[in-house]
């Protein structure tokens, strides 16, 4: 499915689709792009180049892209990557994780577009995805200090459960773990 909609600032059209295998090089340099511009400045420059190395590889991403238990969305603007979305299982260290769970694995977006609407577009598309076979548990992670994106999941019903170490390098997150339970 293809959503549409209108950026009011240059007056074109952003485009939200499902990814497929033949995306796997866009979204591997739009994953290592976004995560970088959100959150390269807390790391080691040999530290991000590593992970962002591995974490997106290409190689990776047609991994995801072709598995059936996964769903990934672009978002266009202008012929241009600037968002994508992803979801799956969930792999998430909680005790109370079960199998059937789903879990948001990512929701990016390029700065410049960033609140005008594209992220809940983008959750919407998740939330479908992950519901579509009735209601289930969701979790998501998010770091401990991005209060933006805790506030965003708050509004789609999540809460703090827990927390993890999440690795980059040297340097060690502190990660939130957010779930929202299923609802009828």
């Amino acid at each position: 499915m293809i959503e549409q909609s209108v950026d009011a600032a240059s007056k074109t059209t952003a485009t939200l689709r499902r990814a497929t295998v033949d995306d796997a090089q866009t979204l591997s340099t739009l994953a290592a792009r976004t995560f970088t511009e959100t959150f390269g400045h807390l790391y080691p420059a040999a530290d991000l180049a590593a992970f962002l190395a591995d974490a997106y590889a290409v190689e990776k991403q047609r991994t995801i892209l072709a598995h059936p238990d996964y769903a990934v969305w672009l978002l266009e603007h202008a012929g241009e990557a600037v968002g994508h979305a992803a979801a799956g299982p969930c792999g998430l260290p909680h005790a109370d994780v079960a199998r059937g769970d789903g879990e948001i694995k990512r929701l990016y977006l390029l700065q410049g577009y960033q609140g005008g609407g594209n992220g809940t577009r983008m959750m919407d598309a998740i939330m479908a995805w992950l519901l579509r076979d009735g209601p289930r548990t969701l979790w998501v992670g998010a770091w401990s200090e991005n209060s933006g994106a805790q506030r965003f999941y708050a509004r789609h019903g999540f809460d703090r459960v827990g927390e993890y170490i999440f690795p980059v390098g040297s340097i060690n997150d502190l990660e939130f773990i957010l779930r929202r339970p299923a609802q009828p």
